[in-house]
C-alpha cells in the first residue's frame, strides 16, 4: 500500500460498515475497540516518527504489533488480559484489512497469526454475606449523597449487574410494584435481561427516584452525579471503594480484600450458589453467554467441596500408609 490516506479509509470503514452496519456492535465495544487502535497508531508514529495521517499499513505489522503488546504489559501494566483485548480488537481490524486492502494482505495474514497469550487462572474473591451487609451500611443515609451510594452498592449487590450495566439503568428500566419487581439490563453485546429485585433494594430504589423528583417511566439516568450527570465508572469505583475503607473499621476482614464493584457481582453469584440455585439460572441472572463462565464459582466453593467430601465419607477413615520393603525404597522413602 502506497497511498497513506488509506489507512484512515480504512479505519472509517472499519467502524462504521465492520463494526456498525455489519455486526452491530455494542458502544462499549466500539469504544473498546478504537482505544486500541488508537493506542497502537500513537506507538507506531512513535517508532516511525511519522504522524497518523502519514502511517501505511505496513507500519504496523507484526514486529510493531508485538512490541506494542509487550510494550502494554511492561511500561503501562497492563495484564495479560488486558494485552489480549486489546489484540481482540487488532486482529478484528487487521481482518478487515485483509478484506478491502488485497495489497495489504500479507502484512494483515501475520498480525492475525499472532496468539493469544495464556494467563493464570486467578481464584475468584468474593465477599462473605456479612461483609456485603457491612459495605451496604457504609454510606451515610443522613446525606443525600450516601443515600444514593447506598442505593448503588446494594443495586450491586442484589442484582449482580456489571457496573457498566448498573450506571445504564434509567427510570424507565425499573419495575418497583408489587409483584415481579424488577429490572431490566442491558448487558453485553446488545444482550438484554431481566433480573428480579429484592424488596430492600426496591425501597431504596423508590426513595431514591422520589428524592430526586423524577417518576418511575421516566428515560433518565438512575444512578448521578452532584450535577445530575449519569455516574461515571471512576465515580461508581469510588463509591465502593470510599464505602470499603469505612465498613472496614466494623468489619477489618474487608481491608484484606480487594474491593470493586465486580467483586459485589462476585459474591451475589456465591450467595445463590450456597443457596442452591443451580448453575443454568445462575448464567442466566449474571448473563454469562456460556456455563462454563459460571462454573468457576463452584470451583471457588471449598467449603461445598469439603462438604462433599463428607457426605461421600473420605475423610471418615484413612488408609494404611505405603510402607516399601526394598532396602533402595526404604532409603527413597527417607529422603
Amino acid at each position: 500500500m502506497s497511498d497513506p490516506v488509506l489507512l484512515a479509509q480504512l479505519l472509517e470503514s472499519f467502524f462504521l460498515q465492520r463494526l456498525n452496519a455489519q455486526r452491530n456492535a455494542s458502544p462499549a465495544t466500539v469504544a473498546s475497540y478504537r482505544d486500541a487502535l488508537r493506542l497502537l497508531i500513537l506507538f507506531a508514529c512513535d517508532r516511525s516518527g511519522r504522524k497518523p495521517c502519514q502511517l501505511h499499513v505496513s507500519d504496523m505489522d507484526r514486529d510493531i504489533v508485538l512490541l506494542f503488546l509487550n510494550h502494554l504489559e511492561r511500561e503501562r501494566g497492563n495484564s495479560v488480559q488486558t494485552r489480549n483485548a486489546r489484540l481482540t480488537a487488532i486482529r478484528s481490524f487487521f481482518h478487515h484489512v485483509a478484506a478491502n486492502d488485497p495489497a495489504s494482505i500479507g502484512v494483515a495474514q501475520r498480525v492475525l497469526a499472532i496468539p493469544v497469550k495464556r494467563s493464570d487462572v486467578s481464584v475468584t474473591n468474593y465477599l462473605t454475606r456479612s461483609e456485603v451487609t457491612a459495605l451496604v451500611k457504609a454510606p451515610d443515609p443522613h446525606t443525600s449523597l450516601g443515600r444514593r451510594d447506598r442505593a448503588l452498592i446494594l443495586f450491586l449487590a442484589r442484582t449482580g449487574a456489571r457496573i457498566s450495566e448498573a450506571l445504564d439503568v434509567d427510570a424507565i428500566d425499573l419495575r418497583l410494584e408489587r409483584p415481579g419487581r424488577q429490572v431490566l439490563l442491558h448487558g453485553k453485546g446488545r444482550k438484554q435481561r431481566i433480573v428480579p429485585l429484592s424488596d430492600d433494594l426496591a425501597t431504596n430504589l423508590i426513595e431514591l427516584l422520589r428524592e430526586r423528583g423524577i417518576g418511575r417511566h421516566d428515560p433518565l439516568p438512575l444512578f448521578v452525579d452532584a450535577h445530575a450527570r449519569r455516574l461515571t465508572r471512576f465515580g461508581a469505583i469510588h463509591v465502593v471503594k470510599r464505602a470499603a475503607a469505612i465498613a472496614a473499621s466494623t468489619c477489618p476482614e474487608l481491608s484484606r480484600k480487594q474491593i470493586s464493584p465486580h467483586v459485589l457481582r462476585h459474591s451475589l453469584a456465591m450467595t445463590l450458589l450456597q443457596s442452591g440455585v443451580d448453575l443454568l439460572t445462575i448464567q442466566a441472572w449474571l448473563g454469562h453467554a456460556q456455563v462454563a463462565t459460571t462454573h468457576r464459582y463452584a470451583e471457588a466453593d471449598v467449603e461445598m467441596m469439603r462438604a462433599g467430601l463428607d457426605k461421600a465419607g473420605i475423610f471418615a477413615a484413612t488408609g494404611a500408609r505405603f510402607k516399601p520393603k526394598d532396602a533402595v525404597l526404604r532409603l527413597l522413602e527417607r529422603i
